[in-house]
């Protein structure tokens, strides 16, 4: 008899036939959603509570993958969220269904291949390299060492400008207790590097096209995206008297790349008051939409949440809110008068899934206009222009 372990706010999954592997389930919850390529079976089920997936293989594994994305929630790491794990579903714990587990489908979440023009990423290559690099940098922050980083264990979010990812599979990951090693990042990187080669030399097989024409040296450049970000987020600075703007400046740069700052340590060098060197904890990459939620209630991913901030303080601008009280009145007034219309709007239209990111390709719309003019043209005047130009930057820009 299988076990389950299901966390609360969830249905319990106890009307779906568990002694049955899921490929051959038939079920009024089953729905067919696109999804990337598994080595396990995957199946997607819908709820009054959500939509869930089910990814059906072995005990350990199981076990492995639950307790790990478990982990990495709770320190707000970019991972699927674990919802329960199934186990006891054969008398064999290695039989590749002898366990599931269960996560929360990520809404408007899509696989690497739905953006590959050819062998290559086309106009979003390096959005998604550098999305990529950043999962990597803040899966290491938290102490996590994945062991099994593809393009295929990742999924990809249109997140205003940029691309945001998250981890998917995490049967191989570990946390550790302390900090990663230069090593143990290293060898993660290596692991990374090989399988995004092996992952384009496929796509290059199933397109036909020669596999010289193949972006082998794709995982390089991600390589490459990771070390210069993590120095950025790690080194250490050395400051001299006077220079204390330093540390205001280090912590303005690392929040405009979305990272918070949890501690600030200033520690002599080598006894010399005189000089400090600067260590700073990097928290979770939540910053402007940690910011946004705080001020109006909006969950939003982080470029999303800096573009709508921006919008946000421009209408605090010219409507007032120069008191702690002012701004908290202007940002509800803010939501009620000008965001939420525009999502209902935008939600309406055919063809939008994400009326979230469509606002935020509106509002980039109407900054390119207004600059272009000179003058704020206004909201209702960029949105007809969007329109007719075609809605440009939902979703590929």
């Amino acid at each position: 008899m299988a076990l389950l372990t299901i966390r609360p706010g969830h249905p319990d999954f106890l009307d779906l036939p568990w002694e049955r592997t899921i490929a051959d389930w038939e079920v009024p919850e089953l729905v067919d959603l696109p999804k990337g390529i598994s080595r396990h079976q995957v199946r997607f089920l819908r709820y009054p509570e959500g939509v869930y997936v089910v990814k059906e293989l072995p005990t350990s594994p199981a076990r492995n993958d639950y307790q790990v994305l478990r982990a990495l929630e709770n320190v707000g790491a970019p991972a699927v969220r674990p919802v329960g794990l199934v186990e006891g579903r054969s008398s064999d714990p290695t039989e590749e269904r002898s366990a599931a587990l269960i996560t929360a489908y990520e809404p408007y979440s899509f696989s690497y291949r739905e953006l590959l023009s050819g062998p290559g990423f086309g106009p979003r290559r390096a959005q998604m390299l550098d999305a990529f690099a950043n999962l990597l940098v803040q899966l290491h922050l938290a102490r996590c060492f994945w062991g099994d980083c593809s393009l295929s264990n990742v999924l990809y979010r249109f997140d205003a400008e940029a691309i945001q990812t998250i981890m998917v599979d995490a049967e191989t990951g570990r946390i550790f207790d302390g900090p990663l090693s230069d090593g143990q990042r290293e060898q993660d990187l290596e692991i990374m590097i090989e399988n995004v080669a092996g992952g384009m030399a496929d796509i290059a097989v199933e397109a036909n096209a020669d596999i010289d024409d193949a972006d082998l040296a794709l995982g390089e450049d991600i390589a490459d995206r990771y070390r210069a970000l993590w120095a950025e987020l790690t080194t250490e600075e050395v400051i001299h008297p006077g220079e204390r703007f330093r540390v205001r400046d280090r912590i303005a740069r690392l929040n405009h790349l979305g990272f918070d700052v949890e501690e600030v340590e200033l520690v002599p060098v080598d006894d010399d008051v005189s000089r400090l060197r600067v260590r700073v904890a990097v928290g979770s990459r939540r910053f402007h939409a940690t910011r946004l939620r705080e001020l109006t209630g909006i969950d939003a991913l982080e470029h999303q949440a800096r573009q709508i901030l921006s919008d946000l303080y421009s209408y605090q601008a010219t409507h007032g809110g120069e008191t702690s009280a002012g701004k908290h009145v202007s940002a509800i007034r803010w939501r009620v008068t000008e965001f939420e219309p525009q999502i209902r709007r935008l939600g309406a239209l055919e063809g939008v899934v994400d009326p979230l990111q469509a606002y935020c390709d509106l509002l980039h719309h109407r900054f390119v206009m207004s600059e272009q003019a000179g003058r704020d043209v206004g909201t209702e005047a960029a949105f007809a222009a969007w329109e007719a130009a075609g809605r440009p930057g939902y979703p590929l820009g």
